[in-house]
Parts: structure tokens; C-alpha cells; sequence
């Protein structure tokens, strides 16, 4: 999968692209990523990407012109690569958009690649948006001092989705919000720790017992941590005669 990050802090991502499984998948050649400075594409002198805001006020705002030429060259890289147009979308990550969750990853799974824009200061100019982006994504309803830490969560999600990135596919597939509930509890050794003792049904080697009692741990967590998915989830047939010996 391609992505192509526009960003005047290229070097942040290092924390993401040399370092666990999204550096393991780069290595790979399961995903590239692109890092583009805009100020690569700056005619100035000083390399300038920010000015002062029309009508006044606090800050200062990305220019829409360093950008559209950083835009337009991650797209020439996203054709190189095989890339339709249509199927890599520019993104902007910003806390006016839609909070990212695990239904918005899994969409993301179906396209070629994208484009992620970081902003910093006040924002981007917003013609710039206007023409160029077609989705705008936060992590949460919080400001942050630019894009960066956004996209790296945003291609964390999406990369460790990615077929055979995990060493286990399951592992993803069980995460919390795959199938709408949080996570159930997890154990390893030593078989007592602090007087805790792991559950005997996991020692039991009876798969089934071990399903039903995994899922009623996500129901109890669920319901106790996060009603609002509980309220949205909808069982399958056997999820739900399970729930029949369900006890808060």
C-alpha cells in the first residue's frame, strides 16, 4: 500500500517507519512511504511555508501554493506506484474532521494508497482544501501542534491491517472494535501472579468453552467501559445464547 506523507517535520516518522511492525512491513515492501517536505517546493530564500492571516488575528497559516506543488508531486509518486487516482484519496488530518475508527480503517483497506497532509500553526490556507483534499480525518476531539502524531496513528491502523503484516492475522481480527465490543482479557505465564490466579477455563483446552467465555469478558468490559457501543451491538445466533448466561 502506498502513502505519501506531506509534512515539514519529515523526520518525526522515523518513530514509526524504523521501529515495529510498520518498520518490519516497510522492510517488507508490504507498504512504502513517502516523506515530502513542503518546503522543498518554496521559492524563497528562507524556505518560507507560513504568513500571517488575512483579516488578523494569532498565528500564522500554511500557504496553499508549497502545498499544492507538494500535493501534485505525492501524486505523480502515487502513479509511479500504480496508483488510481480515485482509489488515493489526499487526506487531511485535522480535529475538525471525522474521528477515526475501526469501521474508517477497514475502508481504508480498499484503497491504493493515500495522501496525508499535516498541518501546523493556525491551519492551511483553505483553498487548498478546497481543491485538493478529499477527506479530513481527527483521532479525537483534542488539538494537537500539527498532523503528525495523527498520521502516524492513522498508518499505524491501517498498515498492521494489512495482509500477513501481523505475524498472526488473527491478532487483528480480535482486536477491541473489530467485531463492535472492546477486547477481552489476556493472560501468559507464570499461572499466579500477586495472588491472581489466570481463569481455569483458559487452561481447559475446550476451545468452545474458551470462545464463550472470551466473548462474555468483552460483554461485562463493554458494558461496564464503553455503553454506547454495547447499546449498538448486535449479536450473531450464537453470540446471543451465550448472552442467555450473561451475569453482571
Amino acid at each position: 500500500m502506498f502513502f505519501a506523507v506531506i509534512s515539514i517535520l519529515p523526520e518525526m516518522f522515523d518513530a514509526i517507519t524504523q521501529f515495529g511492525v510498520v518498520g518490519r512491513a516497510l522492510k517488507r515492501q508490504q507498504a512504502t512511504v513517502h516523506l515530502i517536505n513542503p518546503r522543498d517546493f518554496t521559492t524563497d530564500n528562507y524556505r518560507r511555508i507560513d504568513e500571517r492571516p488575512f483579516g488578523g488575528g494569532p498565528g500564522m497559516v500554511m500557504m496553499a501554493e508549497p502545498l499544492e506543488k507538494a500535493i501534485l508531486h505525492a501524486k505523480a509518486l502515487a502513479s509511479q506506484h500504480g496508483c488510481q487516482m480515485s482509489r488515493c484519496p489526499v487526506v487531511y488530518l485535522s480535529p475538525q474532521g471525522k474521528t477515526l475508527c475501526e469501521q474508517t480503517t477497514v475502508q481504508m483497506l480498499d484503497m491504493d494508497g493515500m495522501i496525508l497532509l499535516c498541518g501546523r500553526y493556525e491551519g492551511i490556507d483553505e483553498r487548498l482544501l478546497n481543491c485538493y483534499v478529499n477527506q479530513e480525518i481527527s483521532i479525537g476531539d483534542y488539538v494537537l501542534t500539527g498532523g503528525e502524531l495523527p498520521a502516524m496513528v492513522l498508518m499505524d491502523s491501517v498498515i498492521r491491517r494489512l495482509p500477513a503484516v501481523m505475524g498472526d492475522d488473527l491478532s487483528a481480527v480480535q482486536d477491541s472494535f473489530v467485531d463492535g465490543l472492546l477486547d477481552c482479557p489476556h493472560y501468559t505465564k507464570p499461572l499466579v501472579f500477586h495472588n491472581q490466579s489466570v481463569p481455569e477455563v483458559l487452561l481447559s483446552g475446550h476451545h468452545a468453552n474458551i470462545a464463550k467465555w472470551r466473548f462474555l469478558q468483552q460483554v461485562k468490559r463493554t458494558k461496564d467501559r464503553r455503553p454506547d457501543l454495547w447499546q449498538a451491538f448486535e449479536p450473531t445466533k450464537e453470540q446471543a445464547k451465550w448472552l442467555k448466561d450473561f451475569k453482571d
